[in-house]
């Protein structure tokens, strides 16, 4: 056993939210912060819901189709590893109706809800062009699933926690973007300024439940979601204006959101916090 000692306790933190039950959405890619995430909760002790938007796999990067990834499928084998229980949804957080039915499944499957990480997020591309340049319904879509799937899943998720009594924790995933604007980022800008003005909110609402809610802001991380970029002048160029002078890894942001779904985080809400190598240090 791992033990550790907090306030002269003895404690194993290595299994501590065993008998927990956590849903991370936007789980299905191989390199990304719902998969590192997910394998973190499960090490931790939690049976584990990962969603995804189903993916067609034609659309995989070259590494996954490689590798033969099967998106939230291929998460939930790798949790299972940890010997928790799994349960992969395919899952709109843009749609009010399906985000209650993942709750509904999760805890008919389960019996409980304590975690929910919302890092469900648009992709990337088509909202990354000045204001002037963008067409309203790729402003629409990265407030949809960022701003309102948080609000979705965050609203049926803490309703659950509240009826069950037992406190709970919700991760909301934001971003550098949501502390400091960035050209061509407006909509994304937009979103997650929002997620955490609404993380702060949330918290003072849920706090007299033992509720948590926090949000985590990477900056740059080496995920598939930053493909776009490449990886020599125009990654270089971001490298160069973080101090530590090198991308997060998911798992670095994983480990982050573990820890905010713990016992020893009880104490922490409504903050947003930074994970960025020193790229953004205001609040």
């Amino acid at each position: 056993m791992t033990g550790n000692t907090i306030l002269g306790i003895e404690s194993d933190l290595s299994r501590e939210l065993l008998g927990k039950v956590a849903i991370v959405t936007g789980a299905g890619r191989m390199r990304g912060i719902g998969r590192a995430t997910a394998k973190v909760l499960a090490r931790m002790g939690a049976d584990i819901v990962v969603t995804g938007t189903g993916r067609n796999p034609e659309s995989f990067p070259e590494d996954e189709k490689s590798a033969g990834w099967n998106d939230i499928q291929s998460t939930a084998e790798e949790v299972e590893s940890f010997g928790v229980r799994v349960l992969a949804l395919v899952s709109n957080v843009a749609d009010e109706e399906d985000v209650q039915r993942m709750i509904v499944e999760t805890v008919a499957k389960f019996g409980r809800l304590d975690v929910i990480v919302n890092n469900a997020a648009a992709p990337y591309g088509a909202d990354r062009v000045p204001v002037m340049e963008m067409a309203t319904d790729s402003f629409k879509k990265v407030i949809d699933v960022k701003l309102m799937g948080t609000f979705y899943c965050s609203k049926a998720a803490a309703a659950h926690m509240v009826k069950q009594g037992d406190g709970g924790r919700i991760i909301n995933l934001s971003s550098t973007m949501g502390k400091s604007g960035r050209v061509n980022t407006s909509a994304y800008n937009a979103a997650n300024f929002a997620v955490d003005g609404f993380t702060q909110a949330l918290a003072k609402e849920l706090g007299p439940h033992s509720i948590t809610v926090n949000s985590v802001c990477p900056g740059l991380v080496e995920t598939s979601r930053m493909d776009s970029l490449g990886r020599t002048d125009r990654w270089d160029a971001r490298l160069a204006e973080i101090p530590l002078n090198r991308a997060a890894s998911d798992e670095e942001v994983g480990e982050l959101i573990g820890f905010l779904c713990s016992p020893r985080a009880g104490y922490i809400t409504g903050q947003s916090i930074n994970i960025n190598g020193g790229l953004i240090t205001e609040r």
